[in-house]
């Protein structure tokens, strides 16, 4: 279990240290899921401020999704987010996908902030 833990966390170092060298200046567009939810957040780290967030929680978002587990809410959750910071004038932000493989929901995520307008 402990070691399982210093694996994650160098790799969502490693994630979040090439963000940094190749973002130049973007805003970060930042995923966890956990094992019943899909949270997505839109931040400044120059700033240090969260700009737009969307998740599988939230009340709008409950009522039409079956479970907020699956493929189908976190592409949902990325158009969602993409969306609202469309709105607040955000297109380019760098993708950090923390410690999670590009797979699966975190895959589905980005390609609906893709589909919803997002450029990363």
């Amino acid at each position: 279990m402990a070691r399982d833990m210093k694996v994650e966390t160098r790799r969502k170092a490693r994630v979040r240290r090439n963000i940094r060298a190749r973002a130049y200046g973007r805003l970060r567009l930042s995923v966890f899921r956990s094992s019943k939810q899909i949270y997505a957040q839109i931040i400044d780290d120059a700033a240090g401020v969260t700009l737009v967030s969307a998740s599988s929680l939230e009340k709008d978002n409950r009522a039409s999704l079956k479970t907020g587990a699956n493929a189908e809410a976190a592409r949902v959750i990325g158009k969602l987010i993409a969306e609202r910071a469309v709105a607040k004038g955000v297109k380019d932000v760098a993708f950090d996908r923390g410690a999670y493989m590009y797979h699966g929901r975190v895959k589905a995520l980005a390609e609906g902030a893709r589909e919803g307008g997002l450029q990363f």
